[in-house]
C-alpha cells in the first residue's frame, strides 16, 4: 500500500484495487458486512492505513424475484455469454422505486434462460444502464464471468460508447472536448452539475454532424461514465438536449422524450477475446425530430 493509498477511504481504495466492481457495489458490500477491515465490519468512509488487513467475501447469488414479461425487444446480438439490446425510449432498465414491473429486466427474464446474478435480485445481468428516456445499445451479461469482465472493461474505460444527441441551437465550434467534473447538484438533489464541490472527473468528446438554425445533431464519445454526463456537459456548453425535462425544461414539452440515443458500443468479448462493435438504428421519434430540426446536409 502506497502512502497515497493509505490516506484513501475504504471504498475508494477497493475501487482502485478491484476495477471489476463499481464503487456503489463496493459500498453496498461494505455496509452489508461482506467487507471486513482488520476482522471487523466497517463503513465505506473509513480511512485505510498501512498494515490494515482487508477481506472481501462475495455474497451468495440472490434469487431473482422479478417476473418474466413478454415485452418485445430488438436484439442486436446474442450468444451464450451476453445479449446486446436496442433499448426503446420509455423502458426502465431494472425494477426500483415506482417501477416494480414492466422493465427491461422483466423482458430479459422472458427472453433469456440465464442471467448473471452479480447485480442481485433487482438487476440480474445488468452491467450498465441507460436513462428511461434514452434509447440505444445496452449490453447484458448472461453469466457471472462475463459480468465481471464487462464490468472491468467499463471501469478501465475500455468500452467505446458513442451517442447521438439533438441539442438546442447551433454550436460555434464544430468539434471539441468538454472536461468538467460532475457531481450531485448542491441544491436540486435529483440533478447533476459541473458546479458540485465533490464532482468527479468527466470527459466528453463531441462533433457536430448536422446543424440547423435552431438545433444541431451532435455525436458524443464518452471517455468516462458519470450520471447524466452528456446531458450535463451539453447543458453546460449552452446547448441542452432537446426534450430533456430536467436540464432543458423550457422546450421539453415540444418533444416526446429527451433526444439522446446510445448509437454505438464496442468492447472485447469476454469469451472469445475478439473486439465487437454494435450499432443501434435510430428510432422513429428520433429520426423524425432530426429531420424537423436540422438541415439534411451534413456539416
Amino acid at each position: 500500500m502506497s502512502k497515497d493509498e493509505a490516506r484513501l477511504r475504504l471504498d475508494r481504495f477497493l475501487a482502485r484495487q478491484l476495477p471489476e466492481y463499481s464503487r456503489s457495489r463496493l459500498q453496498q458490500l461494505i455496509r452489508t458486512g461482506f467487507v471486513q477491515l482488520n476482522s471487523a465490519t466497517t463503513r465505506p468512509r473509513q480511512v485505510v492505513r498501512s498494515g490494515d488487513e482487508i477481506e472481501l467475501t462475495e455474497p451468495p447469488v440472490e434469487k431473482i424475484e422479478a417476473q418474466p414479461e413478454p415485452i418485445p425487444l430488438e436484439i442486436l446480438f446474442e450468444d451464450d455469454d451476453l445479449i446486446v439490446i436496442n433499448k426503446p425510449a420509455g423502458l426502465v432498465v431494472h425494477p426500483g422505486a415506482g417501477h416494480r414491473q414492466h422493465t427491461l429486466v422483466n423482458a430479459l427474464l422472458s427472453q433469456c434462460t440465464t442471467l448473471s446474478g452479480i447485480g442481485g435480485k433487482e438487476r440480474p445481468g445488468i452491467v450498465h444502464r441507460l436513462d428511461k428516456e434514452t434509447s440505444g445499445c445496452l449490453v447484458v451479461a448472461k453469466n457471472d464471468t462475463t459480468h465481471r469482465e464487462l464490468s472491468r472493461q467499463f471501469a478501465k474505460r475500455i468500452v467505446e460508447k458513442v451517442y447521438l444527441a439533438l441539442v438546442a441551437g447551433k454550436l460555434r465550434k464544430q468539434s471539441g472536448v468538454i472536461e468538467e467534473k460532475i457531481g450531485r447538484h448542491p441544491v436540486h438533489r435529483q440533478r447533476m452539475s459541473v458546479a458540485s464541490a465533490r464532482g468527479r472527473a468527466a470527459k466528453t468528446e463531441y462533433r457536430v454532424v448536422r446543424s440547423g438554425d435552431n438545433a444541431s445533431l451532435v455525436e458524443c464519445r464518452l471517455h468516462s461514465g458519470r450520471t447524466h454526463q452528456i446531458r450535463v456537459h451539453l447543458h453546460h456548453l449552452g446547448h441542452s438536449v432537446l426534450g430533456d425535462k430536467v436540464y432543458a425544461t423550457r422546450a421539453a414539452k415540444d418533444f416526446p422524450r429527451q433526444m439522446l440515443h446510445a448509437w454505438k458500443i464496442g468492447f472485447r468479448h469476454p469469451g472469445s477475446g475478439a473486439w465487437k462493435n454494435f450499432e443501434a438504428p435510430l428510432p422513429d421519434d428520433f429520426a423524425t425530430a432530426m429531420k424537423l430540426t436540422t438541415e439534411s446536409q451534413q456539416v
